[in-house]
């Protein structure tokens, strides 16, 4: 069974009282503009934008998206007139310093976050609290509150999330049909772990484990002794609220744990420079018996591209290695995955009709639609059975992934109506429902962001990246050019570089409840 992410933003008003003052659902009618009152006379007419992270995907490719044929399906559906732009994430700020804004505007980011560029604050968009119990009571009942909490500013909803109900989203993969040959059952522990790669190296296996650089999507072991370096991976010790590398037994034991693998070949002598694209055609090639990856997509990808090299190949997701404290797994991701604001320009009259729009994206006709496609093209029903034609190729994979992509307020932990038409999507859920569920890293998060980070850049984690001063000293101790026996000198380098700025502010405002988020999968 999900769970949903805990996410406390004491810095705004908790949405509870209002999800819980909704009624009626108003979201089976599928005409006007989305549902609800009575039909316009003519179609509602709004641009929207959708955020991207790529300058080459199937929208990309479009002469006038607006024409694009699932746009103007949608359009048929909703009694609607789209005009549909895609902005690349790092453009936001140009969109910004044009004053060009779509009447939705949709963001990967908080209404604080450095992408929204202070809009939200200087009143560019427009509160939805209202409108959301008015024209929209199905979509507010639906969404979670953390979820609505992570985009809420001054006690105010500001965005219509896509929202995770089970924030944990990583899993650690494994080539079944060599764990198999070794004759050793599924690890479970670290030391475990290490036995399967050294029977994975006897077997002839290039790379054991798959490694990349910053130790992106090869945390598995900093996991394990629960030091993940990341943005919310901040904890309380002591009295401070510190980054979890400041556990120094536990940081140098995942330290001593890589560099046993590096000494032993069990990742590759080049780890701390291998991209993401090395990453992935050394997995596809099936150069890889062990590696991390996200697994809404990814099992049935992996099996279907590594399968291609080896026909043999078994591919699956089992429980991450759990360190002395009982501990595995990886970061958990906020509830928020993307959001969409409504201009303060757009009127009453066509704000409600955007917000009905939303509501119907609630229904079982938007799931079917945006899932599945059209009846007799993308799917065919047999004696009460759906019959989806899976993807083939890669247009049409990323055609797919459009149609998706256009569906607004959803569960993105997840497309369970595709994923429960084939093996690998059925794999995939069970993987969510009995491994991820089970496994994932609370930490201590701030949005806004700390003040502090932007004065020391080098002191700065990402989501799922740590600081450059720190990744640097690991990989320095894993290459055997410090002593890990030095990580407390570590500790004291970071401090005098401007991390005791980021420790104060961070206990400061935990202590006031300011903008703190908790993570974890309760």
């Amino acid at each position: 069974m999900k769970k949903t992410v805990s996410l406390v933003m004491a810095s705004v008003l908790a949405v509870g009282s209002i999800a819980g003052c909704s009624s009626g659902s108003g979201s089976k009618e599928a005409e006007g503009s989305g549902g609800g009152a009575a039909a316009p006379a003519g179609p509602l007419k709004f641009s929207i934008s959708f955020p991207t992270t790529t300058g080459d995907g199937y929208g990309q490719k479009q002469p006038d998206l607006s024409k694009e044929k699932w746009v103007q399906r949608l359009d048929k559906l909703t009694n609607t007139e789209l005009d549909v732009r895609l902005i690349q994430r790092e453009k936001m700020s140009v969109l910004f310093a044009g004053n060009d804004i779509p009447d939705v505007l949709g963001s990967l980011d908080l209404p604080t976050g450095k992408d929204m560029a202070g809009s939200v604050e200087a009143g560019v968009f427009q509160p939805l609290d209202d409108l959301l119990k008015q024209y929209a009571p199905t979509l507010l009942k639906k969404v979670p509150k953390a979820a609505w909490d992570s985009v809420t500013y001054n006690g105010k909803i500001y965005g219509i999330p896509d929202y995770l109900t089970n924030p944990s989203r990583r899993g650690t993969y494994i080539r079944t049909d060599l764990l198999e040959k070794t004759g050793l059952p599924v690890p479970k522990t670290v030391d475990e772990y290490l036995d399967v790669l050294r029977a994975f190296k006897k077997l002839g296996v290039e790379n054991p484990f798959q490694m990349r650089e910053n130790f992106k999507y090869a945390d598995t072991f900093l996991g394990a002794f629960d030091v993940l370096p990341y943005k919310d991976q901040f904890e309380v010790q002591g009295d401070q609220v510190v980054p979890k590398f400041f556990d120094v037994e536990n940081m140098q034991k995942a330290l001593q744990t890589y560099k046993t693998m590096y000494d032993e070949g069990l990742i590759p002598k080049d780890f701390a420079t291998i991209s993401s694209t090395d990453y992935s055609k050394n997995i596809n090639a099936g150069k890889s018996g062990m590696w991390t990856a996200n697994v809404s997509g990814g099992l049935a990808n992996f099996r279907t591209n590594i399968k291609s090299v080896d026909a043999n190949a078994k591919v699956d997701v089992i429980p991450s290695p759990k360190g002395p404290e009982g501990k595995g797994g990886y970061f958990l991701y906020s509830p928020m995955v993307r959001t969409f604001y409504i201009n303060k320009n757009v009127d009453k009259d066509k704000a409600a009709g955007i917000m009905k729009y939303f509501e119907w994206m609630t229904t079982d006709e938007a799931a079917k639609f945006f899932s599945l496609g059209v009846e007799g093209e993308n799917y065919t029903v047999e004696n009460g059975q759906i019959k989806y034609k899976s993807p083939t190729n890669k247009a049409e994979t990323e055609e797919e992934g459009w149609r998706t992509t256009l569906w607004v307020g959803q569960d993105s932990t997840y497309n369970k109506l595709q994923l429960e038409q084939s093996k690998d999507g059925k794999d995939t859920l069970t993987a969510f429902d009995t491994i991820l569920s089970k496994e994932g890293l609370p930490g201590i998060g701030f949005y806004p962001d700390l003040k502090a980070f932007s004065k020391y850049p080098d002191l700065t984690p990402l989501g799922d990246t740590g600081p450059k001063l720190i990744i640097d000293h690991m990989v320095k101790m894993i290459y055997g050019k410090e002593p890990i026996s030095d990580w407390p000198k570590v500790i004291e380098e970071y401090k005098s570089k401007g991390g005791n700025e980021i420790i104060k502010e961070a206990t400061e405002r935990y202590n006031k409840k300011d903008g703190v988020s908790l993570f974890n999968n309760q």
